[in-house]
């Protein structure tokens, strides 16, 4: 009998916090197995909710303030710090950049900006800290990271030696870019951008091509774009010396670009769940479930490339756990989820829906999907199984 599920979702974007989702989950499995005994371990890979969750994980606190938004204008934000010795802070460029911040209306990842990542990481350095760890993931930019240079004092520079007004597009006129205005407390401090490694900066797999579509750029946007894109490599590596491979190295691409960025700032681009996970004691809790279930807004061909299901299910294979995935849609190449561990999958979606109801409903439709699943694994559960089934030689005499 299943008695203890590990429940471990990441976020719905738009829709669910990572928490909420978990507590969904919970309401759905306690439906099926009143009994139970559920340990909630909502996931954050670097975007949303990231800072809360690593601050309630560790003792620490949020600070609150206003910076930029994603668009230019300010919005009320936060960052972390964590323990009780507060020596580590923790910015969340979704909690300031991110794509829920940026109205449909306005989205163009040409215009909008990381400038108040700058402002964060500003604020940060203020209090102290001696690490700051940057969480990558569910950004509404692609502009390199620029605007979290400009606002840490950077100075980006056309051919006439005009300072670029802020965005992605602009970046296809940048000459070259002046660091003599650099925060002097970046080169104290230790910068570790969690992050996803699949994502590069430029060539056919880059973030400008991938994801700019996601975020409202048009095919003409995106090349332009991916240019501006190739161009900020170029000069960054140029006049910051920069030693890392900002073209197409690991993690370059995170965030609209944001990882080259920091990267250039001297931060670690480093595999976001080696990074973040290690807060949680993940492996332990998921060795002690009879089953585990996961969760995301959308299951694919990218799911195995760094997103939470997949790192559950690798997980928890390694302790022999079964996982259930549930997702919001089923994309093409969902299939391939199945290598990393997952043992079966479904969309939580009961009808086709429109993406406004569906963003609506999710908490409803995520219970319902995990009791009508649960149910249809218990009836497997107790249906017998005939010794000859199992090796694959009872044949039938006939079939009608």
């Amino acid at each position: 009998m299943l008695t203890r599920f590990a429940i471990a979702p990441s976020g719905f974007k738009e829709s669910l916090s990572a928490q909420s989702a978990a507590e969904a989950i919970a309401e759905g499995v306690l439906r099926v197995v009143p009994e139970a005994e559920i340990d909630l371990i909502p996931l954050v890979d670097g975007g949303e909710g990231t800072a809360q969750a690593l601050a309630s994980a560790s003792g620490g606190r949020l600070v609150r303030l206003r910076a930029t938004g994603p668009t230019g204008e300010p919005i009320d934000t936060h960052f972390a710090l964590l323990g009780e010795r507060e020596e580590t802070a923790v910015v969340e460029m979704a909690a300031v950049a991110g794509l829920s911040l940026v109205p449909r209306e306005l989205r163009d990842p040409g215009a909008t900006t990381t400038y108040g990542v700058g402002e964060l990481i500003s604020a940060a350095l203020d209090t102290g800290v001696r690490r700051i760890l940057v969480g990558c993931g569910d950004s509404g930019t692609s502009d390199g990271g620029a605007g979290a240079l400009q606002a840490l004092g950077a100075r980006l520079l056309d051919q006439s030696g005009r300072e670029l007004p802020r965005g992605g597009r602009e970046l296809v006129r940048l000459a070259r870019i002046d660091a003599s205005g650099l925060d002097p407390r970046l080169a104290r401090t230790e910068i570790r951008v969690a992050c996803n490694p699949f994502n590069v900066l430029c060539g056919e797999r880059g973030v400008a091509r991938v994801f700019g579509p996601q975020k409202g750029a048009t095919p003409a946007q995106v090349e332009l774009l991916a240019a501006g894109l190739e161009r900020w490599a170029a000069v960054l590596t140029r006049d910051l010396a920069v030693r890392t491979d900002l073209y197409d190295g690991p993690g370059t691409g995170a965030s609209g670009g944001l990882g080259a960025g920091l990267a250039a700032l001297g931060g670690a681009l480093l595999p976001r769940f080696d990074v973040l996970l290690d807060h949680l004691d993940l492996d332990a809790r998921l060795a002690r479930a009879d089953l585990v279930v996961t969760a995301e807004g959308a299951l694919d061909h990218q799911t195995p490339r760094g997103k939470v299901p997949a790192e559950v299910a690798r997980r928890a294979k390694l302790h022999g756990r079964e996982v259930l995935a549930l997702a919001g849609t089923i994309g093409e190449g969902a299939h391939l989820v199945r290598s990393s561990g997952v043992d079966a999958y479904s969309s939580i979606l009961p009808a086709p829906v429109s993406l406004t109801e569906a963003l609506g409903r999710g908490g409803e439709f995520l219970t319902d999907a995990t009791e009508r699943a649960l149910r249809m694994i218990l009836i497997g559960t107790r249906l017998p199984v005939h010794a000859e089934a199992v090796s694959g030689t009872h044949r039938p005499s006939s079939v009608r």
